[in-house]
């Protein structure tokens, strides 16, 4: 069956720098595994799509990119230079790839800019934001002009995790937990409920943000945010809010099969979120595409779902 993958990842001799380091889970030497793949467009990536069936694959670059670099000007300029050279990959392989921006958004306004520029000038899809900005997360009223932005863009934001700001204590002496294992899940999912708690989601009504990795667990956690809600206001005397997170999930998140091959899995966000609401993906070169494909090629679902997840979602919500 035909199939798209959403978060399939690529980095620059630049971007890489940003990628491993001090701080960071992945060291040199981790990162050294995947670096040549992630730098490859050619051979090696394309054979690896054609042996899963993957017609299309969008492109991001792997976290975290120009978000982890202090100096805004530089990651203006770094942000544009990755994008740009993402858009002649592109034109080279014109039918096998699509593109998410690259954006720096150390300057709110910047990144809107770059996004329109991404979007109507080198025909990107939307954009692939990792995680938080140096500590700033997506639902400070910073960042109002550039959710603005991508509202009237009507193109949706990829979501993806990245290693906290600061690391909890409860990681200490269990390095077994950083990264894609747990931290990232518990990181990712922390803030794109600040998004729906913090109302960006009423504000810009017609946002749609992507979470990869099955969604990070919130689809199995929809009536226990609902029930504390309905709790928390009750104890603090308040109105309960409009919409309850499970509706504002529902309504404005959609989430892919990203590195999470388990039938089980895919059922649960299926059921929570409706087959319209979930996307095939990989994560590329961090998880093996054929493995992926003979998950969502043998999952327990009608062949119209199916059809639906590998194909029918990310052709409409990406206007392929």
């Amino acid at each position: 069956m035909k199939k798209i993958a959403l978060e399939e990842h690529f980095t620059t001799p630049v971007l890489s720098a940003y990628a491993h380091g001090p701080g960071s889970s992945m060291n040199r030497q981790g990162f050294g595994q995947f670096e040549p793949r992630l730098l490859e467009f050619g051979d090696m990536r394309l054979e690896a799509m054609d042996k899963a069936g993957i017609n299309l694959a969008v492109l991001s670059v792997t976290s975290p990119g120009v978000q982890a670099e202090p100096d805004a000007q530089l990651a203006v300029r770094r942000a544009r230079e990755a994008n740009d050279g993402l858009a002649r990959v592109i034109a080279d392989h014109p039918t096998r790839y699509a593109g998410f921006a690259h954006l720096p958004l150390q300057d709110a306004n910047a990144a809107a800019d770059e996004l329109t520029r991404c979007v109507k000038d080198l025909g990107f899809k939307g954009a692939m934001i990792n995680g938080h900005t140096n500590g700033h997360y997506l639902d400070e009223a910073m960042y109002h002009p550039f959710w603005e932005r991508v509202q009237d863009l009507g193109v949706p934001v990829y979501l993806h995790p990245r290693d906290p700001f600061d690391r909890p204590h409860v990681y200490q002496g269990h390095p077994e937990l950083l990264g894609a294992t747990w931290s990232w899940t518990v990181e990712t999912a922390s803030h794109a409920l600040r998004l729906v708690f913090g109302g960006v989601f009423d504000r810009f009504p017609k946002v749609t943000l992507i979470l990869g990795h099955m969604g990070e667990t919130l689809p199995y956690l929809l009536w226990r945010l609902d029930s504390r809600t309905r709790i928390q206001a009750r104890l603090g005397g308040g109105k309960e809010p409009g919409r309850l997170p499970s509706e504002v999930i529902r309504s404005n998140i959609v989430v892919t099969t990203t590195g999470v091959c388990a039938h089980p899995a895919l059922i649960c966000a299926l059921s929570a979120l409706g087959e319209d609401s979930v996307l095939f993906s990989v994560d590329y070169p961090y998880e093996d595409c054929s493995v992926a494909a003979e998950f969502i090629e043998s999952a327990p679902i009608s062949d119209a779902t199916r059809a639906k997840v590998c194909h029918g979602n990310a052709e409409r919500l990406l206007r392929l």
